[in-house]
């Protein structure tokens, strides 16, 4: 899989993509360590380089933004975006049979990851803080793939129980990266790590 290729077509030509990623086999391991990885590192990067640059700027109720404070946030939020989207796609592998779809957690994982793509490439905004409010709305391009995705029939979902297949699986998105933005938001605003920085 090439990476380049496989960015540009899940962006630019989803439908399209999505018949190629269901004939291939990826495994997991595959799947996280030569795409997600790479891709998730660029918001996180972004960031702490963003914070960095903007770095004398103060924050409400923080202070100054502290060089360590800063990079254990940017690897924090690596570490938690990668979980999220595995746990996504173990619960999308999980909710297959409630919806009469076939159990496939390669498939599941795929919907998962390159659901995320939109997001990650729009990460790189995250050089200037106060752009990083874009990579939310790109965020919403990446619900779109990820309904095609079903669509496609990654799961083996009949056509009558896509939408739905995807609205639970939606919520379930939303409310891991809600769980987790949460306990990152409360290791850095106002838990102990903050004071040990």
């Amino acid at each position: 899989m090439d990476l380049v290729t496989r960015v540009k077509g899940i962006l630019l030509q989803p439908k399209e993509e999505w018949k190629k990623i269901k004939g291939e086999s990826l495994p997991v391991t595959k799947l996280f360590t030569s795409y997600a990885a790479i891709l998730a590192a660029i918001p996180a990067v972004a960031h702490f380089f963003g914070w960095a640059i903007f770095g004398s700027l103060r924050i409400p109720y923080l202070g100054r933004n502290l060089f360590g404070r800063n990079l254990f946030y940017s690897i924090f939020s690596y570490v938690f975006t990668l979980l999220t989207v595995y746990l996504l796609g173990v619960i999308i592998n999980a909710l297959a049979p409630t919806f009469s779809s076939k159990s496939n957690p390669e498939n599941a994982m795929k919907l998962a990851v390159f659901s995320m793509t939109p997001a990650w490439v729009a990460g790189i905004l995250n050089l200037i803080p106060l752009l990083g409010v874009l990579v939310g709305l790109a965020s919403l391009y990446g619900l779109y793939i990820m309904y095609l995705g079903f669509e496609a029939s990654l799961m083996e979902t009949p056509k009558d129980k896509v939408v739905s297949y995807f609205v639970v699986s939606l919520v379930i998105a939303l409310v891991l990266m809600f769980v987790l933005s949460g306990i990152l938001g409360a290791m850095f605003l106002g838990g102990s790590l903050i004071r040990a920085l």
